[in-house]
């Protein structure tokens, strides 16, 4: 039997929490070093990532890489994660998405699509997402918004999940958000951590 959180009130069973990290990234304005392997405090940015998923108890973790595979592979070799290459990173993340979602093994309540660029994200944030989503009213979909601006990471359900992986052509999180408006539940914050990222890498 899960785990009992008790949050805003009332009594949340423990959901199974999946995440696809994107760490595809060519980091063309940071003289083509890998965006993953930007340090902060002499940790590299995608081990950040990583830890804070770890923090907020996030039960299986899919990285995906492209540029500089070989060393992002090696950056994340000691954490229990899976780890997927995405030979045509290139053009653009839908392939990525796609790939890391086709890699998470088994059932999932929710699925956090996440970046290895966002530095100051944390456990917290994380965790304070996952309860965005135990409390929305409605939709597949969560999305973090910030003064009206739109952050990472998002959280999907089974339903947003299959359908992204269903689809005929490359469907981005971005483009379901967009076109199918009804899917999505609107979380307000103030965290500007959810925002504070190289605004090429919004999914």
């Amino acid at each position: 039997m899960g785990c009992l959180l008790k949050q805003g009130g009332g009594l949340y069973a423990r959901l199974r929490v999946g995440a696809v990290l994107l760490a595809a990234g060519e980091g063309l304005r940071m003289g083509g070093v890998a965006k993953p392997l930007i340090t902060l405090q002499g940790v590299p940015l995608i081990n950040r990532q990583l830890i804070a998923l770890s923090g907020a108890g996030v039960d299986e973790v899919v990285v995906v890489t492209g540029y500089a595979r070989d060393a992002v592979e090696a950056a994340v070799q000691t954490f229990p994660v899976t780890v997927v290459h995405n030979p045509d990173y290139a053009q653009g993340q839908e392939g990525s998405v796609r790939v890391g979602l086709t890699a998470l093994i088994g059932n999932f309540d929710l699925v956090l699509v996440a970046l290895a660029d966002q530095p100051l994200i944390g456990a917290s944030d994380l965790t304070e997402l996952i309860s965005a989503f135990k409390k929305r009213p409605r939709g597949n979909v969560v999305v973090p918004v910030v003064n009206g601006q739109r952050g990472n990471p998002i959280l999907l359900d089974d339903v947003a999940r299959t359908q992204i992986l269903s689809s005929d052509t490359n469907l981005a999180c971005r483009n379901l958000i967009e076109r199918q408006p009804e899917l999505v539940h609107i979380f307000e914050t103030s965290n500007t951590r959810f925002i504070t990222e190289d605004r090429k890498s919004v999914v």
